[in-house]
């Protein structure tokens, strides 16, 4: 069931965004060649406690699980798509690696989403390209999220990005409803077809989140349960915002602006 945010929970969620755009500068600026990801989690932790905040992913344990998530967040390297988990045997970023930092709280009793991929050090140019045109696609789906529009308008423009650039989407991973849970209805693909999918009315929050492969779109499971990797071992990228729909259009809640 679809359940659509009043202006009041909008406002609670703008001010959570406002935080958890904070903590994900922080950690980004932290990234750096010989970081363990142990450390991130680490960092991520306490600055959730600074802030008041907790981290939903912590003991989040979704359908299908074998046990909960053991992280306050998601650690991803390369190949590695999402779900990385930095505190089992943790990783020690190396030069040209890129990490995606995918987080969630609670504040005020209400969700927040977001994430990001960071270079470490210095990267080649083509992973540059892979991350600049996946942080395109998240804004390019972001402006289809307009009262009216439908669900498959989003992952349509999402999609096309990805192969107007010769990356794919990985399959079957997708944005969601967010704001009284960590995943709500409605998913939002990132591939679609235009005018299909759910109307997109004032008062629905959601998480966009395109994930692009380098290579191939084929994805697998980690040894650990929850990472999910590209099968080809190419390099991947993740961008992720939550967002209202409002009268005014489109607005980003896990944003410092």
């Amino acid at each position: 069931m679809v359940k659509y945010k009043s202006p009041e929970e909008i406002q609670v969620l703008r001010e959570g965004g406002k935080i958890i755009a904070t903590i994900l500068k922080e950690l980004e600026a932290l990234v750096k060649v010989g970081l363990s990801t142990d450390e991130i989690n680490n960092k991520a932790a306490l600055l959730c406690a600074s802030h008041n905040v907790s981290p939903v992913f912590l003991g989040y344990k979704p359908q299908g699980a074998k046990r909960p998530y053991p992280a306050a967040i998601c650690v991803s390297i390369n190949d590695e798509i999402v779900h990385g988990i930095p505190n089992e045997n943790p990783k020690i970023l190396k030069e040209g690696d890129v990490v995606s930092l995918d987080m969630g709280i609670i504040y005020k009793k209400m969700v927040l989403d977001s994430a990001i991929t960071v270079p470490v050090g210095t990267i080649d140019a083509a992973a540059i390209h892979l991350l600049n045109i996946t942080k395109d696609a998240l804004y390019i789906g972001i402006a289809q999220a307009v009262i009216g529009n439908r669900i498959g308008d989003i992952g349509a423009a999402i999609e096309e990005v990805a192969l107007s650039a010769g990356f794919s989407v990985a399959d079957d991973l997708c944005g969601h409803g967010v704001g009284y849970a960590i995943h709500e209805d409605p998913f939002i693909p990132n591939v679609g077809r235009r005018g299909t999918g759910l109307i997109l009315e004032e008062g629905l929050v959601i998480a966009i989140e395109p994930m692009f492969c380098e290579k191939g779109s084929r994805i697998k499971m980690g040894g650990d349960g929850y990472t999910l990797l590209t099968k080809d071992g190419g390099r991947s990228a993740h961008f992720e915002h939550t967002i209202a729909i409002t009268k005014d259009g489109p607005l980003i809640l896990s944003s410092l602006e």
